[in-house]
């Protein structure tokens, strides 16, 4: 059963139980060969582009579980090329999801630290926290680990490891049809300056990073509103009136 949420809604949940299921994706099947002449295009345009696989949500439901809010829902495999074409595509065939999760990385001194796409993305120039969408090594025991892969986002798009920051319980969710973006308030004792020195050394001594800078974003006159998606701006205007 699918909750009927308007766009961009917050909704915030003590829990995620993230099921894996087994799905032939019918959308994947039917269009095939489009898809394939979509990513012949894409790929000869970035040949960075990795047709790896990728998880999607089936359905998704808001409840509760004794005390504890809950979202929970099912997810299945797909292959990265056919998740492009979908998206590329305008999201067609019956409702699925892209549910994903970020980290919501907090400077010490109160500026939320968002990555800039390197030019070799699919992502170029777009400005968000570090995130993805969930691949295979995030499944655990038949579960796809969020926070798992909010941890894993988090180190390999900005160097810094669970020993570097507090990760808060609970989530933050954005529902942006079909996106829906489960944000992790991270932590750092690190100020706004030395996260994006921290960062360079990093990126440095990376091939391709993913990022091509961290961005801070203090107040709403850091917004940048071509290149941050409104499921972000929608958080961050929530997350700082929080913060007041």
């Amino acid at each position: 059963m699918v909750s009927s949420l308007p766009p961009a809604a917050i909704e915030t949940v003590d829990d995620i139980s993230y099921t894996h299921v087994e799905e032939n994706w019918d959308f994947a099947h039917k269009e095939a060969e489009r898809i394939d002449r979509h990513w012949a295009k894409l790929t000869a345009e970035n040949p960075h582009l990795f047709n790896g696989r990728v998880l999607l949500m089936q359905d998704y439901a808001l409840g509760r579980d004794d005390s504890h809010r809950l979202l929970s829902g099912h997810g299945f495999e797909v292959d990265y090329k056919a998740f492009q074409a979908w998206r590329d595509f305008g999201f067609p065939g019956a409702p699925v999801y892209n549910c994903f999760a970020m980290a919501a990385l907090v400077s010490a001194d109160g500026a939320f630290m968002l990555g800039q796409m390197n030019s070799h993305t699919a992502s170029a120039g777009r400005i968000y926290f570090p995130a993805g969408t969930p691949d295979p090594s995030d499944l655990m025991d038949g579960m796809i680990d969020l926070e798992g892969s909010v941890r894993r986002e988090l180190e390999e798009e900005t160097g810094l490891t669970p020993s570097d920051v507090m990760i808060e319980p609970g989530w933050t969710l954005v529902f942006d049809l079909p996106r829906l973006a489960c944000m992790k308030r991270v932590r750092s004792p690190l100020t706004a300056k030395a996260l994006q020195e921290r960062f360079a050394d990093f990126a440095a001594t990376e091939s391709l990073p993913e990022l091509s800078a961290l961005v801070p974003v203090f107040s709403p006159n850091d917004f940048d509103e071509e290149r941050m998606p409104q499921f972000m701006l929608t958080y961050i205007r929530h997350a700082l009136k929080g913060m007041r």
